[in-house]
Order: structure tokens, then sequence, then C-alpha cells
């Protein structure tokens, strides 16, 4: 259930002990913005304000890609606020020109064909993930889409650097839980069925677009891998995996087809990169490490071939195979000084490529680089109104849970609080517990706005990867196994607990942020510790895990097998009651902290349902709660005046809860489409701000 919030995006005034009344809830909003005020003046004489449009509305450029001859550059950019595909000769990156025309919602991203003649991209509507597969001739302008059917999600399946007018894809057309696998003709939109995907999950291809390799869930959790022999799956699996070693899976062919990685946990506690010999079957470990999951790669565009690998701990960092890439990157990294560098895009002669570099605590810029005449050409600064903002870095901390488990996790202070940057808490203030979402997901390290935002408004910030995350390790992930709601909620406590004891924030002044489960988790810290969080705020959380997994969609049948194994299983009373005891909707009369709740309308995954139920249960109880919807959102607000209204709400929400600084309401809430279904009237300003 990964948010977009995301991603995917998510304390003082306590209200106490006992549950307050509408009017006295009221009466208390007014009274603490007197307090609000003069904190905000205070501390805006020695960190200056962050907009939040500046953090969270469109950036000037994104997701800058190569064409694989070279010849073309292309990005994300605005036009008339919504975000769509430009591209430019590669040569010349200031006659760029926009090729998309989106007006009601932004595309997501892009990549290039094979043949360099088209861009390709995906789009949904209003939020719902039905994903269609569109395509841009860029010499000619046509748009074509490529998938026009009826609520169907396509999946890309397959690219070839010799087969360049065609790719595979995936569609569920037939069978809404099953992708279909089909050869797309770039040039002619002709598709042609390859293989019905009955019961799998996926499929492999190798560089001339043949399945090699099919994917089943089995009954013990994990993955069956069929060797595809001449268009035809073999009866018999070659290789399984169960619950446990369920992160083990392919990562592709070299382009030759005679070795396929792996990311494989079955022989050790974290994922390896092994390269199997398809003749023989042997198998080779390329890359391990004890501390974290391996699986992000680099492998060159000509031949496929793993040159480098990351692992990422508390930190992301590369190890090479191939000397000449390491070459590159020390001369990067020389050139573009502290940070992670990172390579969005190469050619396919590998001569030209993408790089960015993510000090954190700076503006990420991105650069064209010349291989061979060791150049680096500015491209553009994503958010350049961040230049000069006082942004604030992200340390990685080890937490100690209370069974000894260690969870890696990130802290954020304002400045006035880490005066000397070293990551150590000057002295305590409010701080906001931002739980990612998944669960099977992690935080990493690097640039985070939501991080950025609310330590500028005066809070410490901890993420926190609890148990059921995914990169460090099968035992860790597998800690989390039907623990919604239980250690996976006292990990956040024992975090809480320790921000305490290292003089980072005071027990009295913690809220709790997040979204998809991030939000879950914010139900849960109200419901069931009620006075341990001053506050709650929900985007797109789930609150009965019942109903959550009888309206997952269809497309998600491949992995239903493993949720019921992680969560509890709802066709069993034994499983019935291990979702009923974690879902937040039957404690919900426990509440007496204030909780502001977001949910997109479209949601496939959360339904609005999850937020609809838990806020009639709160009002059957007469409990305060502050509900907004968004009709033309999803999985999270990916609209910017969505996203920079629900912020703005929330900020002033934490900020009558905390007395962190508020930039006001201003006319985000009425620029944006939200609905404020109840609880205006909790939110300082929120009445007057939502009358359109």
């Amino acid at each position: 259930m990964t948010s977009s919030v995301s991603a995917s995006v998510s304390t003082v005034r306590a209200f106490g002990p006992s549950l307050l009344t509408l009017a006295s809830l009221a009466l208390a909003a007014t009274l603490s913005q007197n307090a609000i005020a003069a904190a905000a003046v205070k501390a805006s004489v020695e960190t200056p304000l962050i907009a939040r449009s500046a953090l969270f509305g469109n950036p000037v450029k994104s997701g800058a890609q190569l064409s694989p001859d070279g010849q073309w550059l292309s990005w994300m950019a605005p036009v008339n606020g919504v975000m769509n595909v430009w591209v430019a000769p590669a040569d010349k990156p200031e006659a760029a020109k926009s090729i998309t025309e989106s007006k009601d919602r932004p595309i997501p991203g892009h990549f290039w064909s094979g043949n360099s003649q088209q861009v390709l991209f995906v789009k949904d509507n209003a939020g719902d993930e039905n994903f269609h597969l569109y395509g841009v001739d860029i010499k000619t302008g046509a748009q074509r889409d490529y998938t026009p059917f009826d609520k169907v999600r396509v999946r890309p399946t397959g690219f070839s650097t010799r087969r360049v007018d065609e790719i595979l894809v995936g569609i569920n057309n037939r069978d809404p839980r099953w992708h279909d696998v089909h050869l797309l003709n770039l040039k002619t939109g002709e598709l042609k069925l390859v293989m019905q995907a009955d019961g799998y999950a996926g499929f492999q291809a190798d560089n001339d677009l043949n399945l090699r390799l099919a994917l089943r869930p089995n009954a013990a959790g994990g993955m069956d891998f069929f060797k595809v022999q001449d268009g035809k799956v073999e009866d018999k699996p070659y290789l399984s995996t169960n619950l446990e070693n369920s992160s083990t899976s392919p990562l592709g062919f070299t382009h030759d087809g005679k070795t396929l990685y792996w990311m494989d946990s079955r022989e050790s506690d974290t994922t390896a990169v092994i390269a199997e010999d398809v003749a023989s079957g042997k198998r080779t470990v390329l890359a391990q490490d004890a501390r974290a999951d391996l699986g992000d790669t680099l492998r060159d565009p000509a031949s496929g071939v793993v040159q480098a690998y990351a692992v990422e701990y508390l930190n992301s960092e590369w190890k090479f195979l191939d000397k000449a890439l390491k070459a590159d990157f020390d001369w990067l990294q020389k050139q573009l000084g502290k940070g992670e560098v990172y390579v969005a895009s190469r050619t396919r002669n590998d001569d030209k490529w993408i790089v960015g570099i993510d000090p954190v605590s700076k503006v990420a810029a991105t650069y064209l680089y010349d291989r061979k005449a060791k150049k680096l050409q500015a491209l553009y600064v994503a958010r350049p109104e961040l230049q000069g903002a006082p942004l604030v870095d992200m340390h990685g901390v080890e937490i100690k849970a209370r069974d000894g488990l260690i969870l890696p996790s990130y802290l954020t202070l304002p400045k006035d609080a880490d005066k000397n940057g070293d990551g150590k808490a000057d002295k305590p203030v409010p701080m906001v517990l931002f739980v990612h979402g998944g669960p099977w997901a992690r935080d990493g390290h690097g640039y985070n706005g939501y991080h950025q935002w609310l330590a500028n408004r005066g809070y410490a910030v901890l993420a926190v990867n609890f148990r059921a995350s995914t990169g460090f390790g099968k035992k860790f992930l597998n800690a989390g196994n039907k623990q919604w709601g239980l250690a996976m909620h006292n990990d956040l406590l024992d975090a809480v607990d320790w921000a305490v004891k290292q003089g980072v924030t005071t027990k009295d002044k913690v809220a709790i942020m997040g979204g998809s489960y991030g939000g879950y988790a914010a139900l849960a810290g109200v419901a069931f510790t009620p006075t341990t969080f001053a506050c709650a705020v929900d985007i797109v959380g789930p609150s009965n895990l019942e109903t959550l997994l009888s309206t997952i969609p269809p497309y998600w049948e491949a992995g239903r097998k493993q949720m019921y194994s992680r969560m509890g299983d709802p066709t069993t009373e034994e499983g019935k009651a291990i979702l009923r005891a974690a879902s937040p909707l039957y404690k919900a009369d426990q509440i007496v902290r204030p909780l502001l709740i977001g949910q997109g309308a479209n949601d496939p995954r959360v339904k609005q349902a999850e937020s609809d139920q838990i806020v009639q249960a709160m009002q059957a109880k007469k409990i305060p709660v502050t509900y907004v919807l968004y009709p033309d959102e999803g999985h999270g607000f990916n609209k910017p005046n969505n996203r920079i209204g629900f912020n703005a709400v929330a900020e002033a929400f934490l900020g009558q809860c905390l007395g962190g600084r508020v930039e006001p309401l201003g006319e985000t809430v009425r620029q944006s489409t939200a609905q404020v279904v109840t609880g205006a009237e909790h939110v300082p300003g929120l009445e007057a701000a939502a009358k359109k």
C-alpha cells in the first residue's frame, strides 16, 4: 500500500487525557493562536520560513532522460501548471518543447523507445491507477494511446536493444487479475498476444523479447519460477521460494541471454546479487552485504552486464565491479562535491550520462556528462526557489527496540535545535514521527521535502524503519509478520522513547503522521495508545484491515496469499481475529487526541470507505475529527494544488497541537479541490479558508 505521499507520503498542547467537547476544542484552538504567533515570530528571527509552494509545488524540471542514440534530451516540466514531457536536441537543451498536453493530471514520468523515435509514458485518470500506455512521435508530435481499454492497467514487461520498434506489455483486459503478455509494435500500435497469464504473477524476457521465465505464487507464500521454452511454460518449477525468502527475484538477463541475474536471500539473511549461468545452472555470488539487502545495480547498456551495485543501510554506497565505472564516479564526486552521485540515464554506447547530486541540505542539480571529454554541462536545478533556503541535513541513527532488534532510522532536526549540524539535539523541541508507507517499503537517506518542511516549522522529524520494512534482511522483514498494531507499533513507541532519552523531544510533544501504512500507524497511534501522541495526521490510511483486504485491486491477486500470511488470513476465524484486533476502527471510541484525515476519493488501494467508517465511528461517539476529501485524487495527492492545500491544513493542525510555526492558509485550500467533510472548526482558519 505504499503511498505517493511518498510515498511513496507520512505533542504539545496535548488536549489532555479526557475527551474534549467540540466547544472546548474550538475554544482551545482560539486561545492557542497568540502563543503560536509569538513562537513563530521568535523563531523566524533565526530561521526564515520556507514557502510550502517551494517545497511541494511543481519542480521547474525533473526526471531528465537521454534517448538511447544520444540525440535527444527529455525531462518533465509544467505546461500551464501541469507536469508534461519536454524534448530537446541533446546539443541544444535551450530549444526544448513540450510534446504532451495533459491538462488535468500530471504525467508521472516517461521513458524512451529503443528506436529513439518515441517518448513513452503511462497515465491514469484522477488517481484510479488504471494506467494507459501512451507514445509520442518526437518528429510528428502525434500521440497514441497504445492500450485504449477501460478499467485496465498496463504493465511494461520487456525491452530490447535489438528489436527497437517493439516492447512487451502486460495487459489485464481479459481478466483483471492477470496481465497477459502482448508484443506491442510502437510504430503501428499493433498488439499481438504472446502468452496468457492465468495464475502467473509475471514473466522475465530476454533482450530478444523472448519470455524465458514465468513466476507463479505458491501456497508457501513465495514464488515458483518456471523456465519457458519455445513459448511454453515447463510443468515443474526449477526454483521455489517460501514466505521467508520471498525477496528472492530475478533481475534480468545479459543481452546475450547467457546469464540471468538474481536478487537471492535463500542462502543468507540479506539478499545477494547472484549470476546464474543459464546453460549449466551454476550460480556465482557477485556481491553481498550483511547489513542490507542488495538489488539496485548499474548494468552496461550495451551488454546488460552488472557493473556496480548499491548497498543502502543508513546511507547509500555504490560498490564497483567495473574499474572504469568507478573512475567515472570518483571524478564526478570530486567535481560535484558532497552528496550522493547518481546516474539517471545512459546512452546505448555509454558515451553520455544524465547525472545528479543529492547533498540533502542543498538544492539538488542535474547535469549532462560527456564521458569521453570528461565534461559536465549543467542542465537544471529542480527547485531553484530553494537555493539559499535554510535546508537541514538528515542523520542516520540506530535505535534498539525492546526485544533488541536494531531499527535503522533517520533524524532531521531544526536549525535552532542543532546549530553545529552534528545530528545531536542542542535542546528538546516538538517532534513529528513520520511513518513510511508499505509497510513493505523503507525510509532512506536523501533530500525529503516533508522532513525539510517540518524541520523548518520547528519540529524534529524521526523516520523509523520498523520491523516489516524491506531492505534489511529477511529476519527483519519477517519479524513483522502478523504484527500490525503489535510489535510493529511497539517499534514506533520505542523510537519515541529513544528520542525523549536523547533529548530530541519531550514525551508530551510528539505527533504521528504518515501516508498509506503510515496513515494506519497514525490511526493505531491514537486508537491503541490514546495518550502517547499529542495528535495524528492520517493520509490514505486503512482503518479496518478486514475491509482493506476485501477491497484490494483485482490485479493484486498474485500477492494475496503473501498479504494474508503477513497480515492475517480473513478466510479463517483465527485470521479474522488477528485483523480485527489490529484494526483501529474497533477502538475508535478510545481516541482522545486531535486527528486529521486526508483521503483521495478514487484510491484503489485504500478505499474512501476506510476513512469514512472511522470518521463515522468517531462522530457516533461525538469525538472530534477533521476529515478532508479530494474527489480527483487516489492513493496520495499528486496534483500540486492538492498537495500544497492539504499540507497547509496539516501545518495549521500541527501548529495548534505542537506550537510550531505556521505559514498562513491563505488561498491554498480554495485553490485545491478539498472537500472538508467534517471538523473544519478544529483547525485554526480552516472554516474561513474552505469557503469557496
